[in-house]
């Protein structure tokens, strides 16, 4: 399974915590990730994830041709919602495409935990 990770500034840690606490699963999938999630993911796991540039330079727009062109098959995004974003506009295309390839979309912990649990 190709897996998405995303987090606004705000959100980094909990998506830290989130992708230590599944590593192990994570481990058995493709990842890919805008660029300042996800080296802090790499950072601080084992894991090894194919980087996009960062979500304000154009990343999320990146993994929204990946998902156009069928290349992901899970989008965990722990969005900021109290927080405006420069690129909002890149961030709601990005939930409107997947709505649009149903792809499934986490935009907080407890929706991915969720998920993860049928993932095991």
């Amino acid at each position: 399974m190709k897996i998405a990770l995303i987090a606004h500034n705000k959100k980094k840690k909990e998506m830290l915590d989130f992708c230590s606490r599944h590593e192990s699963t994570l481990k058995k999938h493709q990842l890919l990730a805008t660029g300042t999630t996800g080296h802090q993911i790499m950072e601080n796991t084992d894991l090894i994830i194919h980087c996009f540039k960062s979500g304000p330079l154009g990343g999320d727009q990146e993994i929204g041709a990946k998902v156009a062109n069928g290349e992901v098959d899970l989008i965990i995004f722990f969005r900021d919602p109290l927080t405006a974003q420069p690129h909002e506009p890149d961030v709601s295309a990005l939930f409107r495409l997947s709505d649009v390839y149903k792809i499934p979309l986490a935009s907080n912990v407890n929706t991915a935990e969720l998920f993860f649990k049928t993932l095991k």
